[in-house]
């Protein structure tokens, strides 16, 4: 049976089974239950609704029945946040939260990403999800808006991801997918709990043919969890990583007149110069928890990661890349609970220190084979910090957070290829950053917040190259800097939760990309003066009946560059920002009873400019995609096949933009309309 034939043949078995199928209620009417969140993005433990910041929550069950290729599918709903491309494993995905991490046309920038408590951010600020295995995903946690008091450098936004832990009753998974595009996916999943000991084992592979041609994806994971309980008051939880990627083809950005020739085409350059990467991680990490007398707390965590990684980029000179980065640190926090001025108060303070350090080369890409060595650099960069937060109840409706941390992010390379003179050299970047906020409870479950927060970014080592001759770093290029400003509120009661902020950023030497003639896909970067950035952010969720809960989310972003002249001395002062779209709107429709669900999901998204000029735009667009799924029982055995149908409208969109490519090849088109059909089998 065909692919199509297969996923409509499906299809209808789904609806029917949905249709047909006696309905069990859901376990409890969640509308008469409201339920308290707790987040740990603050450092210190809070109420969702007593932090004076905006913080949205996703829990596994909100992504039942996704395809699993990406971060996008659990945190699209998330208002002040934008994704793109899903469909280019060459790339990464690109996630930007008020704009920080837009500039970025490979992987994370501006953003900063924690795993079971262990930074997936570099100290360059750079961010690589690929360690991140999908369907281990248990709860992401989301702080939208500078945070570098908390977290560091590149904390415009923060993504806290924890795990699974696995059942007390051992158990096992298997999941089976397959899709349109010659998609692919199984996952093997299980454990239990044997004593003190907690085990849960996941391993993944996957396969994608791809929309376009020369957009072929392979990759496998393997995620461990295993926490050992010491004590009453003690554990120590071990995560260990392994990811091999041996091929990610990139079909490259086109024109807009190519895109209109033929959509699924790849860049000619990009199939010339076999345009891709290939990818090898193994990660490890600790985090040791201790609960002193009282409430007291002692954490600390150490890590280390090494990456093999290479590339081919579709252009000529240094048009390969390869590195070994070895990536490590360690942290330790301490947490006190007492009492100021006889009013509650909990304070925290910890110190952390990372390295990171690549053996970079660049070689010549003579049409995908390697030619002369043009780069070789030992390039480190080394962070070291100290915070303080606190937390402070003057009186049962306020609550007051402050925070203030200094960072010393020191970068060095030594040039080991002399042809061109030594590039050797270093530079060290030192940055307090300090957040002061406070909510009150106007009503019951009511608050109203705000507060002001500073974040630093620094160039990554891939974006501080030098675009002069040689290598080195460029020496004109420094940090950007950002000051949010905050109002907000946010609520909960019988049925329903929302939220809405409303925000002010200044941002001053912005970091902008811009490509040299002759290098499509090699990005340098220069600090624009400043930028402005104004928005607005609102979701909100209600509980129709029982089972069925409508939830949406808004987001409008006014942002523009203050004042922006160029090094070729070109003014774009005033101009928007290119890569973030002006609106965006979701809308989900979710219903879930105890053998079945069924969720219809809206997402609209307004043009965005694909250059700084703002003389070229990617469209606006609409889609609406399906996912179904149910539960069945076979002895001790529980079957859920599920059903997803993605852009149901068959809209002509951009999965991505690349920003100032050079030669106009700003868009990457997306899937029409595809489909996914799965099998999970559970079993004790």
């Amino acid at each position: 049976m065909h692919g199509a034939s297969l996923f409509y043949a499906g299809l209808v078995a789904l609806l029917v089974g949905v249709a047909a199928a006696p309905a069990r209620p859901a376990a409890a009417d969640s509308r008469h239950k409201p339920l308290v969140i707790v987040v740990t993005l603050p450092r210190l433990k809070q109420p969702l609704n007593q932090v004076p910041a905006a913080i949205s929550v996703v829990s596994r069950g909100q992504a039942q029945g996704t395809q699993g290729l990406g971060l996008d599918e659990w945190l699209t709903g998330i208002p002040g946040t934008f994704f793109q491309d899903r469909y280019n494993f060459a790339q990464g995905p690109r996630i930007s939260i008020r704009g920080f991490g837009a500039r970025a046309n490979f992987g994370i920038r501006g953003i900063r990403v924690m795993v079971d408590g262990i930074p997936a951010t570099l100290p360059d600020g750079q961010s690589e999800l690929d360690g991140v295995d999908l369907n281990a995903i248990q709860r992401i946690q989301v702080l939208r808006g500078p945070s570098s008091a908390l977290y560091g450098n590149a904390s415009g936004g923060v993504i806290q991801i924890t795990t699974r832990s696995a059942p007390r009753r051992p158990s096992a998974e298997v999941t089976m997918e397959g899709g349109s595009y010659g998609f692919g996916q199984a996952d093997v999943q299980g454990g239990g709990q044997f004593g003190d000991w907690n085990d849960f084992l996941d391993t993944s592979a996957m396969r994608l043919g791809g929309y376009r041609n020369h957009s072929r994806a392979k990759t496998g994971n393997f995620h461990g969890k295993f926490r050992y309980d010491l004590g009453p008051n003690a554990s120590l939880t071990t995560v260990v990583d392994l990811v091999n990627s041996p091929e990610a083809q990139d079909p490259g950005g086109l024109t807009a007149a190519q895109v209109r020739e033929d959509r699924r085409q790849a860049s000619p350059g990009n199939i010339r110069y076999d345009a891709g990467e290939r990818v090898g991680q193994q990660q490890a990490g600790m985090v040791y928890r201790l609960s002193l007398d009282g409430s007291d707390q002692l954490r600390a965590h150490g890590f280390f990661v090494r990456r093999d990684f290479g590339n081919r980029l579709p252009f000529t000179a240094g048009g390969q890349v390869q590195f070994l980065r070895h990536f490590g640190g360690g942290g330790l926090d301490f947490t006190h609970v007492g009492s100021l001025w006889q009013r509650p108060n909990r304070v925290l303070v910890g110190a952390g220190l990372e390295r990171q350090r690549d053996d970079r080369q660049r070689y010549d890409n003579l049409d995908g084979l390697r030619g002369a060595l043009s780069l070789n650099q030992i390039e480190t960069v080394d962070n070291v910090a100290g915070y303080v937060e606190d937390e402070y109840r003057p009186s049962p409706r306020w609550s007051v957070n402050l925070g203030l941390r200094h960072d010393a992010v020191s970068f060095a390379v030594d040039d080991r290829y002399l042809a061109d003179g030594n590039q050797s050299g270093h530079r060290t970047l030192a940055q307090w950053s300090y957040s002061s906020g406070a909510s009150y409870a106007w009503r019951r479950q009511q608050r109203v917040y705000a507060n002001v927060a500073t974040s630093f970014e620094t160039p990554t080592t891939t974006e501080f190259a030098n675009p002069g001759p040689g290598g080195g770093f460029n020496p004109n290029l420094g940090p950007q800097k950002a000051t949010n400003y905050e109002m907000g509120l946010k609520g909960y009661g019988d049925g329903y939760r929302y939220g809405l902020s409303v925000f002010h950023i200044d941002v001053r030497d912005e970091l902008v990309p811009y490509q040299l003639p002759g290098q499509s896909g090699r990005d340098y970067y220069v600090n624009a003066a400043s930028s402005v950035r104004n928005g607005l952010e609102l979701g909100l969720s209600y509980d129709l009946t029982g089972a069925l809960r409508w939830s949406g989310s808004y987001t409008y972003s006014a942002f523009r560059f203050g004042h922006f002249v160029d090094q070729y001395g070109t003014d774009y002062s005033g101009d928007a920002i290119p890569g973030i779209p002006r609106q965006q709107l979701h809308m989900e429709l979710a219903w879930h009873t105890a053998d079945r669900f069924a969720v219809l999901e809206l997402l609209g998204v307004g043009r965005l400019y694909a250059d700084n000029a703002n003389t070229a735009t990617s469209p606006g667009y609409a889609l609406v995609s399906l996912r179904l799924g149910l539960t069945r029982h076979a002895g001790s055995w529980e079957l859920r096949p599920f059903l997803g149908l993605g852009n149901l409208l068959d809209t002509r969109y951009n999965q991505n933009v690349r920003i100032n490519a050079y030669g106009g090849r700003y868009y990457e088109p997306a899937p029409g309309r595809n489909a996914y059909l799965g099998l999970r089998i559970t079993g004790d």
